[in-house]
This record gives structure tokens, C-alpha cells and sequence, in this order.
């Protein structure tokens, strides 16, 4: 079956209940208070190729709600996990910024919890084995788990053992019947991938050894909000997390949370490190009532606080498409840089295609020759720009704004501006 019968055949078995009455992903609840929508979309990683562009492109709703009960940020599960992570287009290792941030981490677990050639590392959502390739380096034995083959086959290719299955509870009492515990299991990006996270949390909770550490990266949605980061939301991004939020729904599973960072990546992340709650022995951090309080100060933990954030995302669709619409009046050429799966979120709610943007370019080979969803603007290897030497570069991975600004910087000797989305457009010269 060609992909977008399989898309259109999932669609109308999952619209129907959907529609009539979502729950809570997490305690089960009627979810009845809509956070933003940002109208029919399609899904940001479903690349197309030059024969899709004659049929019609499936749409779903992104329809994002809070529980009225747990205060959890979601969406509803248009889609399968298998439809939209089988054969995915996302590979790591293409982001240099991110290859630094693994081999960092993995730098900083040797140091604090003595990670080392006894101990087992299992990643959760591994990718192409951007990370546990710096383990491995170590000599420490590691474990991907990462659904999507064609990612997984490249993870294979670098000689790291990977399985291709979804993580959860079964997933996890596989590895525990074949003794495979985690001392250390990762998950970087992957936690709010998951549309049954009561099932997810708890097969982190069986994979874990007595004394294991577990570390989730994820974006915060405190940043999420401050800096109106609507291209954060697609279909693959179930859940939306504050730290409050997370620490309950890790709480609920036996697992206690006693340390967390903030990080810059993608906009504003955190890093929780969680244990099991009867085991584990690594006291709580000052840093993790730090972050609690000051959530609960900024009112985190009232259901009025996320009714706030709707009305700002139309301004940054207005003050956008104004930039590029002045942009092409004036006979100027706009490009984009990246095919991110943000990117699309964004150019569709904005209703931004070719008649604005000539194309954009990506490093990714795997995108390379294809067509964005929905705005269907070709993608291109980054020689296309000093080919055709465009005036405005729109940064659609705006938060790799500055990695992309030194790749770009012989663009800028000849004149060409980059336009930054996020939180608000700006144009650097």
C-alpha cells in the first residue's frame, strides 16, 4: 500500500474517536480546555516526493489541550506511532551543535556517575546512534532502541547494537528476561514522542536496575510559552511538558526525580534525573525545588495560567508573513535554511509556500529532493544558496541559528539577511 492510502486509511479509523471524546494521556481525564490551535496541518516529517504533489495530502488538527485535572499540555493522537515514525527523516548526527551536546553528555555521565565497561547503557529513541557511538568509544557496553529502521540500519551501519521496536512496557520486560538492565538509560526527545506515556514511564520503570539513573530531555514548556515557540508543536509531539506536570506522572510510575537542568537546546530544554523512588540513593538536588517553586510561582500549577498563550501565536503569523510578503514587493529572493519538522508547523500555520519562498536547503541527504508537507517548497543540499545567492535567508531551525550563521557566512558577503522566526521575526544582516 503506497504511503498516503496507508495515511488516509489510518486517518478514518482515527478521526472518529478522536473527535468525539479525547482523554488524558495521562490520568484518563475528558480533555475539555484547548490551549492553541493551529488549524489543519499536515504531518511535519511526511516529505514528499515529485509524484505526492499531484494527490491530496492528508490534514489533521493541531488542537493543542490542557487537563483541567493534571495540568498535562497534549495533543490528540491523530496519527500512529508507526505511521510516523516507521521511516523517518530525522537523523542526528547531521547537526554538528548536537554531536557536541551528545559527546558533552556522555563526557559529564563518566564524570558524575562513573559510567563505565561493568555498567550497561540502554537509549530510548537512539536514533542513528549519535550518543551511545560515545560510550561505545569508552568501552562501555550500550543498547539502542529506536523504531524507525531506516534510522535504526544507520545506527547498525556505526556498529552499535540496535533493536527496532517501540519502547514500553513489553519492550522492557524483553530486555529484563534476556538480563538486560539499565544502570543508565537516556532518553533525549523522546518523552514527549510517546502517545501511551503511562506505558512508556512504567517500561522505564522495569528496564531500570535497583540503583539505576534514568536522565529525559525534553522541551520545557515554561520556555515553550515565554518565547512562543508555536513551531515546537506537531503531530508527533504528543505531550508538552512542564516540570511540575512531568515530575507527577514519574511520581505516579515509582520513580522519584532528584536532579534537573536547564538547557538551551531547542529553544529551552530540561534535563531530569530520575531514580526509583525505594532503591535509588542519589539525594535531591537544590536545583530541582529551585525549578519546582518557581513554576509554582509562575503559576504553572493553575489551570487559568495556560489559557494565556493562543492570541500571541497569530501575531507572529502576521508580522511573518508581512516580513516576506514587503520581502517579494520589493523584488527581493527568499530562500530557507532547513527542512525541520518545526519548520513546517510553522510555514503551514502561516500559510507561507513557493509564492514566498523560492526553496529551502537542508544538510540531511535523506531530504534532499523532496518537498516540504503542505507549503510543498523543494529541498535542496546547501550549495543551492551560494548557486543562487538569495537576499533573505528565512532560518527555519531557529534555535541552530547560530551553527547555521557560521555555515552561512560567506552568504553574508554578499549582502544576504537572515530572518529569525522565533520568538518573534527578526532580520540580521
Amino acid at each position: 500500500m503506497r504511503k498516503q492510502e496507508m495515511l488516509q486509511s489510518a486517518t478514518a479509523q482515527i478521526l472518529p474517536s478522536a473527535q468525539i471524546d479525547p482523554k488524558c494521556r495521562f490520568c484518563g481525564q475528558g480533555l475539555r480546555h484547548v490551549f492553541i490551535d493551529l488549524g489543519l496541518s499536515p504531518l511535519a516529517n511526511s516529505y514528499l516526493s515529485a509524484e505526492d504533489l499531484n494527490q491530496e495530502e492528508p490534514r489533521y488538527p493541531l488542537r493543542v489541550y490542557v487537563c483541567g485535572d493534571c495540568l498535562l499540555v497534549q495533543l490528540e493522537a491523530w496519527e500512529t506511532p508507526e505511521n510516523i515514525f516507521g521511516d523517518y527523516a530525522y537523523f542526528s548526527s547531521w547537526s554538528d551543535s548536537w554531536l557536541q551536546h551528545a559527546e558533552n553528555y556522555v563526557a559529564e555521565m563518566v564524570r558524575r556517575f562513573r559510567i563505565g565497561s561493568v555498567h550497561q547503557v540502554v537509549e530510548v529513541a537512539s536514533n542513528d546512534g549519535y550518543l551511545l557511538q560515545y560510550f561505545r568509544e569508552r568501552g562501555v557496553p550500550v543498547l539502542g532502541i529506536e523504531p524507525a529502521r531506516n534510522v535504526a540500519e544507520a545506527a547498525r551501519a556505526k556498529g552499535i547494537p540496535t533493536r527496532s521496536v517501540f519502547f514500553g512496557k513489553e519492550t522492557a520486560r524483553d530486555l529484563r528476561s534476556e538480563g538486560i538492565v539499565a544502570e543508565l538509560l537516556v532518553g533525549n526527545n523522546v518523552l514527549a514522542h510517546v502517545p501511551d506515556l503511562n506505558d512508556f514511564v512504567e517500561g522505564i520503570r522495569i528496564a531500570l536496575a535497583d540503583y539505576g539513573i534514568v536522565t529525559m530531555e525534553f522541551p520545557h514548556l515554561m520556555r515553550l510559552m515565554e518565547d512562543c515557540q508555536i513551531d515546537t508543536i506537531y503531530h508527533e509531539h504528543y505531550s508538552y511538558f512542564s516540570f511540575l506536570a512531568v515530575e507527577k506522572i514519574f511520581r505516579a510510575h515509582g520513580l522519584a526525580v532528584f536532579d534537573v537542568e536547564e538547557l538551551p537546546t531547542h529553544g529551552g530544554s530540561l534535563r531530569i534525573y530520575a531514580q526509583h523512588r525505594d532503591t535509588g540513593w542519589h539525594p535531591e538536588t537544590a536545583r530541582v525545588a529551585k525549578l519546582r517553586q518557581r513554576e509554582v510561582r509562575e503559576n504553572f500549577g493553575e489551570l487559568k495560567h495556560y489559557f494565556s498563550f493562543g492570541g500571541r501565536a497569530e501575531v507572529i503569523k502576521r508580522q511573518l508573513r508581512e516580513c516576506l510578503e514587503a520581502a517579494r514587493r520589493s523584488g527581493k529572493r527568499v530562500a530557507c535554511y532547513g527542512a525541520p519538522a518545526k519548520g513546517n508547523t510553522l510555514l503551514n500555520y502561516c500559510g507561507i509556500g513557493t509564492e514566498l519562498i523560492e526553496y529551502t536547503v537542508d544538510r540531511n541527504p535523506y531530504k534532499q529532493g523532496k518537498y516540504l508537507p503542505g507549503s510543498h517548497i523543494p529541498i535542496h543540499a546547501p550549495e543551492k544558496i551560494m548557486e543562487t545567492r538569495p537576499d533573505y535567508i528565512l532560518i527555519l531551525p531557529w534555535n541552530l541559528k547560530d551553527e547555521i550563521l557560521t555555515q552561512m557566512g560567506e552568504a553574508r558577503a554578499w549582502g544576504a539577511q537572515f530572518i529569525i522566526p522565533i520568538p518573534e521575526p527578526t532580520v540580521l544582516k
